[in-house]
């Protein structure tokens, strides 16, 4: 570069730009970096395993656009799909031949689904599941757990998490409270707590919304009796099961956690991973849930761009990429070793964390003990979270910026990547401990 030439934009230029014409700078709350300080990193491209900044730094990549991204950044089949899609055109408002393909592949894989419904995100997936699950129970009640994030539909910002938790706005102004009040929210993994509820107002619950493994307080992990407390208490109540594998469907392992945990839910939505990157979501379930949809149900959804060519496109290709089981046993070969050296490394450097990990999804929490719910979560040190943060950053590593949410390991990582990671840690490590 010469002296004349004009040095490339800063991240707080850019992060000010930004602010000028867009409300807050970013398009999603926890893009802004309020959860570590300092100005998110404003991207221009991937390729594999590795992000690309606006101004030529490179960062070996575990956000993954929040898991979306299991094949990694642009990946030559899903480059090439989308291609061909694009030049027969963007959207029809008709049905297409492709949405049928992807419906098909979900119905195979996903545990108990025998239809599917597609949406443009999973917010649309999860709020029509409700809507469903109300309409075919005659009830009102729909139960959460604390720090579960389903998307940014009325009833379901309250005591939420991702974004929520991050900006510390756990319940949304603009929610009217009669719409909340149709809203319980429990303690994750507290099987208790779910008996008593059930005990109190079980006739009444339409639904019980869960993320069998939980990804919007960091990566927490299901209890066994907590998932038999699930089962038993929507069975024998008449209530429906939810699972909400936005985020863990096609990732944690190929029928998702649903079969990872043995969980056998009434409906089940989806997202990122089935649009590989693309704006997606579905809901799937028993044809006697499905078929009350409207058309041939009573029960209205509609999306213009539901099911659009380019997202079905680069679903396919992504899922045609993980039908091969070994993908995930090459994915938990991964995310083992990371997480065993991120232990080793704070270990030698007297720091007591935790690292709760599923195949290509992990999450650090610094806590010496097992993070259970919302409450421990909150309770973990997020100062050192965020001075880690930015030491991997300036090192070239950029985690999710929020101790808040999981990070993801794609296929396109390589151990080379992983070594680099727990280098980059140890150095990380060893500044906290000074």
């Amino acid at each position: 570069m010469s002296a004349n030439d004009p040095s490339p934009a800063t991240d707080q230029e850019h992060f000010s730009s930004a602010r000028s014409v867009i409300a807050g700078g970013v398009n999603s709350p926890v893009r802004a970096f309020h959860g570590v300080g300092g100005a998110p990193v404003f991207i221009t491209g991937g390729q594999g395993a590795e992000l690309i900044a606006a101004d030529g730094r490179r960062f070996i990549d575990y956000i993954c656009s929040w898991g979306a991204l299991i094949a990694g950044h642009a990946h030559p089949a899903v480059v090439a799909a989308v291609s061909r899609a694009a030049t027969n055109g963007l959207s029809f408002g008709a049905p297409t031949p492709g949405e049928t393909e992807l419906a098909r592949v979900l119905v195979t894989r996903v545990p108990h689904v025998e239809r599917v419904r597609l949406t443009s995100s999973g917010t649309e997936a999860t709020m029509s599941a409700i809507r469903l699950a109300r309409a075919v129970t005659g009830r009102d009640l729909i139960v959460k757990f604390e720090g579960a994030y389903h998307g940014h539909s009325d009833g379901l910002l309250v005591q939420a998490g991702s974004g929520a938790l991050t900006l510390g706005h756990p319940s949304s102004p603009g929610v009217p409270a009669a719409v909340a009040q149709l809203t319980r929210v429990l303690p994750f993994n507290d099987a208790g707590a779910l008996e008593a509820l059930f005990a109190r107002e079980g006739s009444d619950v339409a639904a019980v919304l869960v993320e069998i493994v939980a990804g919007n307080m960091g990566l927490i992990l299901p209890e066994p009796a907590f998932l038999d407390a699930l089962t038993h208490h929507t069975r024998a109540s008449g209530a429906l099961l939810i699972a909400d594998e936005v985020m863990t469907g096609f990732r944690v392992g190929p029928q998702g956690a649903q079969g990872r945990y043995a969980v056998h839910a009434d409906l089940v939505t989806l997202g990122k991973i089935i649009g590989g990157g693309l704006p997606i979501g579905a809901l799937g379930g028993a044809a006697s849930y499905l078929d009350h949809l409207a058309p041939d149900g009573p029960v209205y959804q509609a999306g213009t761009l539901s099911g659009n060519p380019l997202s079905v496109a680069s679903g396919l290709a992504t899922l045609q990429l993980v039908a091969d089981p070994g993908v995930y046993r090459r994915l938990e070969t991964l995310t083992d070793r990371l997480a065993e050296g991120l232990l080793a490394r704070a270990r030698q450097a007297g720091i007591g964390i935790t690292v709760p990990h599923v195949p290509g999804m992990w999450s650090l929490f610094f806590s010496p003990e097992p993070v259970h719910d919302l409450a421990a979560a909150q309770r973990t040190r997020r100062r050192d979270f965020a001075r880690f943060f930015h030491s991997l950053k300036d090192q070239g590593i950029l985690l999710p910026p929020s101790p808040f949410e999981s990070a993801f390991i794609s296929l396109a990582h390589e151990d080379h990547h992983i070594d680099a990671t727990l280098e980059a840690a140890e150095i990380a490590f060893r500044a906290l401990a000074d």
